[in-house]
């Protein structure tokens, strides 16, 4: 008989916490986690997921109440939003529709394999979908979405195989990104351009780096103001999504969070443009990299890594070949399209965790890697906007093409 023990929310939030501890101290102590800048939310998370899955063939399950999750999530791209300032816009404009052109290569080709490999194998080849861009560059929601279209249409039952593989993914892609990107950072010996330690905050006071390690220098009072605007950005987007929902606008819906990333945009560029309010920027970065942090550790520890004991072998095989052929992508395209530098090295770090998992993923895994190499502002402009956004229009029109050719 299974026995459900339910966490209560602060109890639950403790444990979050907790698990960045976790992966801070295995970290610290293992070294090629250090080296290859494993992100610790993906190590932490792990442990514990690795834990609860021994509970549950116990027949013990452990269910967490994380109400917060949704909301740091949304508070993180409002700091992406936030440090957007239309020059640093105008200095990397060009490298976003360079990236999402990359990307959208790239789902062609993870469809590609997935159909490929499931035909193969003796799989339906819609199942190669779900083994591919519906579910790796999708996310668990995209995956959720799909097989009931497949289930309504098709007949198909996916939903079981579409969120391990997802699963899947968002392991996979936080294990990956750190190791391929700081292989190319010490094979070509790149560097930050704005180097590595020190106080860039004190230097380049308009820089938002993400990085947990870098000293602040903040009061109670501009954390409040921040805070504030941050939760305007959060509290906004939800508006839009109800008026967007109860108006039925299609062409404006959208996730939550990327309105809340152009609701940052909006306002760190008016406050800018009239010059009637400095964003303090020391205050944007630690609340966006704590916000992430804890939505990371979040997600991780409510992972069901039963889910990819349960996997077919020929969804399995499927999965370790598309984890291959991103990891091959991203080091010889994804760093060479974009410029072959330091920034380069951190975007292809990135297309690996949205790639596999999600846009969180890959901004924490550049984030371990921005910890240790130094800042890399044009990365974490690129990256978001594409992964949040872009990619998501994209995936839908290729996997209409992909189901149209299949059919």
């Amino acid at each position: 008989m299974n026995t459900v023990y339910s966490i209560g929310e602060l109890e639950s939030f403790l444990v979050a916490i907790l698990v960045l501890f976790i992966g801070h101290t295995v970290n610290r102590h293992v070294p090629f986690f250090k080296k290859y800048n494993i992100p610790e939310p993906i190590i932490g998370g792990l442990v514990v997921a690795a834990v609860i899955t021994v509970l549950h063939f116990q027949n013990i399950t452990l269910a967490f109440s994380l109400p917060m999750q949704n909301t740091l999530m949304l508070m993180f791209f409002s700091t992406v939003g936030l440090a957007a300032s239309y020059k640093l816009l105008a200095r990397g404009g060009k490298k976003v529709f360079i990236f999402l052109g990359i990307a959208s290569i790239y789902i062609i080709l993870q469809n590609a394999v997935g159909v490929s490999l499931a035909t193969a194998l003796g799989l339906e080849p819609l199942m190669g979908l779900v083994a591919g861009s519906i579910t790796l560059s999708g996310g668990h929601g995209t995956g959720a979405a799909w097989s009931q279209t497949f289930a309504d249409h098709y007949n198909m039952n996916t939903l079981e195989f579409a969120m391990a593989a997802a699963t899947f993914g968002l392991v996979m892609g936080g294990i990956i990104g750190g190791p391929v990107a700081q292989r190319l950072i010490d094979k070509h010996k790149l560097e930050s351009s704005y180097g590595i330690g020190g106080n860039h905050h004190k230097d380049h006071p308009d820089l938002v780096t993400y990085d947990q390690l870098e000293e602040d220098n903040v009061t109670a009072k501009s954390v409040l103001e921040t805070l504030f605007i941050i939760m305007l950005c959060v509290a906004g987007a939800r508006w839009v999504g109800h008026l967007v929902a109860s108006f039925d606008i299609s062409w404006l819906k959208m996730p939550d969070f990327v309105y809340a990333l152009f609701l940052g945009v909006v306002i760190t560029n008016l406050t800018e443009m009239t010059r009637g309010y400095k964003m303090n920027n020391e205050c944007v970065d630690i609340l966006g990299t704590v916000a992430l942090s804890l939505f990371l550790a979040m997600a991780l520890m409510s992972l069901k890594l039963w889910e990819i004991f349960d996997l077919a072998i020929p969804l399995l095989i499927i999965l370790m070949v598309q984890t291959v052929v991103l990891g091959c992508f991203a080091y010889f395209v994804t760093f060479r399209v974009m410029g072959s530098n330091y920034d380069a090295a951190v975007m292809a770090g990135g297309h690996c965790g949205f790639g596999m998992g999600a846009t969180p993923t890959a901004v924490m895994n550049m984030g371990a890697l921005v910890s240790r190499n130094g800042p890399s502002p044009q990365a974490f402009m690129v990256v978001p906007i594409v992964g949040a956004f872009f990619i998501d229009i994209v995936n839908l029109i290729v996997l209409q093409g992909y189901i149209g050719f299949i059919l």
